[in-house]
């Protein structure tokens, strides 16, 4: 998931474009992309998700992204004008995968406090990502205040499915112990990352929002 800290972390910096979409911020093409156009798009998201998960922001270049995908350096710039426009589009295309993840997770659960567990799980799961990890790196860049408020409403959407669950089991205040919950997962995210056994952490976690929620 992306937590607090990283949607703060990318709003300390210089200004990013997010093109992921035709319709984005910035960055974007003048006519709707053909499949060929959307194929490479992708290929070139994919590739700089892979450098960034095994090699940090620092491997992350257009030149790199380009050379990984199979492209040209000057064909890079065809869907992006910086690196940072770059990292943008792919902190929104991750960050809208997280928010699916997150969504499916409960999807065959028959009970909310099953649908909940699997929240939780999903969530825990998303914070060992490679991925999502080197995405917390990224505490010197910035985006502009109208990409930063789409990356907020992100994070935002991505505890819709808890808030239901909550509402639905009888909860007296979804949105705040929804927020609480965060809190638990927050911590509990920073463990695994600096190492604490999955398990452990899953385990104690749930018992926490069991107790909470009881």
């Amino acid at each position: 998931m992306v937590e607090p800290q990283t949607a703060k972390a990318i709003a300390r910096a210089r200004p990013w474009n997010i093109a992921f979409k035709v319709e984005s911020v910035a960055g974007r093409m003048a006519a709707a992309p053909t499949p060929w156009t959307s194929r490479r798009r992708t290929a070139l998201l994919e590739a700089a998700a892979g450098l960034l998960a095994e090699q940090g922001t620092g491997a992350v270049t257009l030149a790199a992204v380009g050379a990984a995908a199979g492209l040209a350096r000057s064909s890079v710039y065809q869907y992006f004008d910086s690196t940072p426009a770059l990292l943008a589009s792919v902190v929104e295309e991750l960050a809208s995968r997280a928010n699916d993840r997150l969504a499916e997770a409960g999807v065959h659960e028959s009970t909310p406090r099953a649908r909940i567990d699997a929240f939780v799980r999903a969530a825990l799961d998303t914070a060992l990502d490679a991925t999502h990890r080197s995405l917390m790196s990224l505490d010197s860049v910035t985006l502009p205040r109208e990409c930063r408020v789409h990356v907020e409403e992100l994070h935002r959407r991505q505890f819709e499915p808890l808030r239901a669950a909550l509402e639905e089991l009888g909860d007296p205040d979804p949105p705040l112990t929804a927020d609480l919950i965060r809190g638990i997962l927050d911590a509990a995210s920073k463990s695994l990352g600096e190492g604490a056994p999955r398990d452990a952490v899953v385990t104690r976690t749930l018992d926490l929002v069991h107790h909470g929620i009881a």
